[in-house]
Formats: structure tokens, sequence, C-alpha cells
């Protein structure tokens, strides 16, 4: 009789059903390619198979350690630096009174989100360069030459960390601003009354409020260890800081649209997402077991 009732919203969510196997999960056969050697005419059926073969390759390859060394560098460097700093903007912008500040302050923060990354990284050689950039034409005013950041290995990391930052911590805020929103304001009055001044709220209050949220935030990123973005990487990279700019995702997609090598960059893509898989398994167990925060 509860099913018969629930039928309309079976049927309702029916198409959204069909689209996630059709596209999401029929095409999980297509991972086989990376215990395969890939032909393009042979196909995936008629393909051999070669086990571990492909994993090997990249396991035992001269730039498996650099590769994974960057990834993991550029993925950490990322979550130090832009896992706090929304939490503080949010904090930030729940602590200004009044309403047209407060506006100005969020559209501000969140306008560099909408800038594409094709137009960021552009953005970003235009104010590096060394001869015609902002920033030298600044600097040659009090005699400081501009080194070549964009040529530098041991810069790129640092570049690519900031400018994520500047550009994303206003809309990374959000979340965090609904959460803060959604406080009892009688907490407020009562820490009022007892004398608490805006730190002790802030710590007392509004943080505590704050952690389920960040515990699960955390739980997410940390899935997600492994996958720097491709794009801007790509588009910074160059052949004078690719010792530190080469990263799992940039090696695949060389490996497999520019010298066809499908099958190893599909077992890199797999190994990949797999090591994302474990981290976020275990940070969710960690962390239900400390917070009893989880995802499940």
């Amino acid at each position: 009789m509860l099913l018969k009732r629930s039928v309309p919203l079976y049927l309702l969510i029916l198409p959204s059903l069909i689209l996630l196997i059709v596209f999401t999960y029929i095409p999980m056969y297509g991972v086989t390619i990376a215990f395969k050697d890939y032909k393009t005419g042979l196909g995936i059926f008629g393909s051999e198979w070669v086990g571990f073969k492909n994993f090997t390759t990249f396991f035992n390859s001269y730039q498996f350690w650099p590769i994974l060394r960057n990834t993991l560098v550029i993925s950490i460097y990322s979550i130090v630096v832009m896992f706090p700093l929304p939490i503080l903007v949010a904090l930030i912008c729940s602590q200004i009174t009044s309403s047209r500040y407060k506006k100005f302050f969020q559209v501000t923060t969140y306008l560099p989100h909408f800038i594409s990354t094709v137009v960021m990284c552009g953005m970003i050689m235009l104010f590096l360069s060394p001869s015609s950039g902002i920033i030298a034409k600044l600097l040659s005013f009090v005699g400081i030459d501009m080194p070549n950041l964009m040529g530098s290995a041991s810069a790129f990391p640092h570049i690519y960390v900031w400018t994520e930052a500047w550009q994303h911590i206003g809309w990374d805020s959000i979340l965090y601003i609904a959460a803060l929103s959604s406080i009892d304001p009688t907490l407020y009055e009562a820490a009022t009354i007892d004398g608490a001044n805006k730190r002790h709220k802030i710590f007392h209050i509004d943080i505590p409020s704050l952690l389920p949220t960040i515990m699960i935030m955390l739980i997410l990123r940390m899935g997600s260890v492994m996958s720097v973005g491709f794009e801007k990487v790509y588009l910074l990279q160059n052949s004078l800081n690719n010792a530190t700019s080469e990263i799992i995702a940039t090696y695949v997609y060389k490996m497999g649209l520019l010298k066809s090598q499908y099958s190893l960059s599909a077992a890199i893509g797999l190994f990949n997402n797999v090591i994302n898989l474990i981290l976020l398994l275990v940070f969710n167990f960690i962390s239900a077991k400390i917070s009893e925060d989880s995802l499940f």
C-alpha cells in the first residue's frame, strides 16, 4: 500500500535515475581499459587483457615519485591555506553590522569566483610578467627588478595556491555564512547578559556552531587530495616550472590524449581515484570516532 502511494514520487526521480545510470554507471565499464593493452581498432572487448602491467609501468616510471610529490605538495598546501580562510571570511562577514558594507564585502569577495580559468591564468601571467607586468612596473619605480616568477619552479606552488585562494575564498565562505545565520539569536543575547564580548561569542558560539559543517567539508576536501585542478595547472605550466607543476592530472592528459597511451592514462587515473576513495573513507571514519560528524 505504501509503495503504491509512492509511485508518483518514484516516477518523479525516474528521469534523473536513468541519466545517472546511463552517464555514470554504464561508462564505468571503461575502467577495464586500465587492465588491457587497449587498441582503438579492437575496442575495449577485443583488446588484450594485461592485468596490472599498466600500473607497474607507472609505478616503475622515473616520473612517478616527482609527479606524486608535486600533486601532494600543491594539494596539501591548498588545503592548509584555502580551508581555514573561508571560515575566517565568514566570521568577519558575520561581525559587520552595516548591511551596506556587508553587501560590498560579500560582492568583492564573491566576484573573482566568476572569472573563467583561462582569463584568470591570462591575468596571472600579465601581472607577473618580468618585463611588462603591472607588478614589475610598480617595482621599477623603487629600483627593484621583477624576477621571472612564472619561470621559477619553486614559485609555482605559491602562485597557484594564493591565486586560487584569492579567487575562491569568498565563494567557499557562503556555506559557513549560511551556517552562522542559522544560529539561535538568543544564544548571543544570553552571552551578552553574561558579559561576553565579541571575541567570546566567536570562540564560544560561532566556532562551535560551525564545527559540524567544518568537519563535513574537511572530509570532502580530504577525499579529493589527489585531484588538483587540471585546467589552471596546465595553462600556467611551462618548461621552466615543469619540475613542480607536473601533476597527475596533467600527466594523464599528456599520456592519454597527446601520446595516445590510453591504457596507461586510464591506469593512472584509476590509481588516483582509488587513493581519493581510501582517504575519504579513512577521514570519515576518524571524524565519526572523534566528533561524531561524518558523511555516513
